[in-house]
């Protein structure tokens, strides 16, 4: 064997032996109240990779902050995720984020209330709908009032301003992280123990 071959075979044993296995990762979008809150609870499940606040389902391009607000954009404040599906199904995903928000609460979560706050799950494909409509009906018997999360196809995601990212871990001080949003993380830790992140 000629030494170009040697190299050949070694470099490419080399680069084989530092490959990284990225799993079986898909895409979740999905929103209920505040995206602080929904944030905090799923970024502390294991097997989700990333995730972003952000503005979907409504009808202008590039919306601000300000502006959805105001109720007058469409949008809702959602959540986008990739997760390892290895890890954590959609259905497990799905499960979490109805048990930890209220989703019989038309356009309001506890004393955050407009249609920017309604709950909505907006599906990738076809699978994640049926995925999504079995969740509905297992969890329906939990709440007394019937669910009212819409069920839409994803369209596009606007990402949100900087300082609404990872929100709830960059300012744990403040009162609304620790009267609304750690309410919810401790809750998180009860019921979900098992498929908590350390």
């Amino acid at each position: 064997m000629d030494k170009l071959s040697q190299y050949s075979i070694g470099l490419i044993g080399h680069v084989n032996l530092n490959i990284t296995f990225m799993g079986n990762l898909s895409t979740a979008t999905f929103g209920g109240g505040c995206f602080w809150c929904v944030e905090a609870v799923i970024q502390r499940l294991k097997g989700v990779e990333t995730i972003k606040s952000g503005y979907s389902d409504g009808f202008i391009k590039n919306p601000a902050y300000r502006e959805v607000c105001t109720g007058r954009t469409g949008h809702a404040e959602v959540i986008q995720i990739t997760f390892d599906s290895d890890i954590i199904s959609y259905h497990d995903l799905l499960t979490v984020f109805m048990t930890s928000h209220d989703p019989t609460t038309l356009n309001r979560q506890g004393g955050d209330s407009g249609t920017q706050y309604r709950s909505i799950i907006l599906y990738h494909d076809e699978a994640q709908k049926e995925i999504a409509e079995k969740v509905f009906e297992e969890v329906q018997p939990v709440y007394a009032d019937p669910i009212v999360t819409q069920l839409k196809p994803f369209e596009v995601f606007y990402e949100a301003e900087d300082y609404h990212q990872n929100y709830y871990n960059n300012n744990q001080e403040a009162g609304y992280c620790q009267f609304v949003i750690d309410p919810k993380v401790q809750k998180l830790k009860k019921m979900y123990a098992d498929k908590l992140i350390g």
